[in-house]
């Protein structure tokens, strides 16, 4: 999967959590960005992704992403 298809994936994904279909993220994306993003839609967002690509992230990795980039870097690694 290339990193293009992750981040058209991760739209729909963010798009469905927060009910907004204006959003686009990009690598430097983060909760500041999204007004609705707060600790519970983040739970719900991580979710969302780990069923979408089937994976799971481990606590280490919830706590360390800085931003999208970051996450597609962790959903890329785990293919």
């Amino acid at each position: 999967m290339t990193r293009e298809e992750v981040f058209d994936r991760l739209n729909e994904i963010f798009r469905d959590v927060f009910d907004d279909d204006d959003i686009t993220v990009v690598d430097e994306t983060t909760a500041d960005d999204i007004e609705d993003w707060d600790s519970l839609e983040h739970i719900n967002l991580i979710n969302a992704i780990e069923e979408e690509f089937g994976m799971k992230f481990d606590m280490g990795q919830i706590v360390s992403m800085k931003n999208v980039g970051e996450m597609v870097d962790i959903i890329l690694e785990n293919e």
